[in-house]
């Protein structure tokens, strides 16, 4: 279901300091992501992307190579392009919904300096259901009150810049965006936050699921608590989230260390 995706040119002139230490960290960052989501079973094939705009440049994104499943990408694989379809760094190409999608994502929300996409089996189904996806009826999917969007509007495979755009504009003001029919895309400020989302939406995704399989009805949180309960969580979150991203790559040194090569 993958795209190959043509650039409009491959621009590997040197650009200042895209070797910084600080863009070494974010490749070595996302690369962990990658790994954790194959090892959870968050991918699909080689179909799903993961961005961020790398640090110090607005205008250039760090995304997977076409070609490569989430398990063994390492940070030296990651590629550098910019928003009109160059590769400026790295060897290969992003496939092509890869590109329309997170190229127009990061230019048209700036604020969403990384962007996770995937068709995690969970967060999914509830992109293929009727109503609101999240129910707000578990404590976990509390960490997303208020902070959702759904794009109604499935209208095939993203292929130009025109159907990133839309996608862009259905996220708005969210940090998570149900793609129905499709998948999901969440947002963050930066790499650690965005993977701490990514794996509690599958998880209350998944829990809520399995609550909606017993055949009771779901008792959903009321919204005074809800709220609460968001921004209880919420103050936490950001170092929170880092303590999850430090965890996830501990593990990654004992069990995968070629990672971050």
């Amino acid at each position: 279901m993958a795209h190959a995706f043509t650039p409009a040119t491959v621009d590997h002139s040197p650009r200042q300091a895209l070797d910084a230490p600080e863009i070494l960290k974010a490749r070595i960052d996302l690369a962990a992501c990658f790994r954790m989501a194959a090892h959870l079973g968050l991918e699909e094939g080689i179909c799903n992307h993961f961005s961020a705009v790398v640090p110090g440049h607005d205008d250039l994104f760090l995304v997977n190579p076409y070609g490569m499943s989430f398990d063994e990408i390492r940070a030296s694989d990651l590629l550098i392009c910019d928003f009109d379809g160059r590769v400026v760094a790295g060897e290969g190409r992003p496939e092509a919904t890869a590109f329309f999608i997170h190229a127009r994502l990061h230019a048209l929300n700036p604020r969403a300096k990384v962007a996770f996409h995937t068709h995690m089996p969970n967060a999914t189904a509830l992109c293929m259901t009727e109503g609101e996806p999240l129910q707000w009826a578990g404590q976990t999917a509390l960490k997303f009150y208020g902070r959702t969007a759904v794009d109604d509007h499935f209208n095939g495979l993203a292929l130009d810049s025109s159907e990133g755009d839309r996608i862009a504009r259905a996220l708005g003001d969210a940090d998570v965006l149900f793609l129905r029919n499709h998948g999901v895309m969440v947002t963050a400020p930066n790499i650690a936050e965005a993977w701490d989302d990514l794996y509690y939406l599958e998880r209350a995704a998944e829990v809520q699921l399995k609550a909606m399989t017993s055949g009771r009805a779901l008792i959903r949180v009321p919204d005074e608590i809800a709220q609460r309960c968001y921004e209880q969580m919420r103050e936490g979150d950001p170092e929170s989230a880092r303590l999850h991203l430090e965890s996830i790559k501990r593990r990654l040194a004992r069990s995968a260390p070629d990672y971050a090569l």
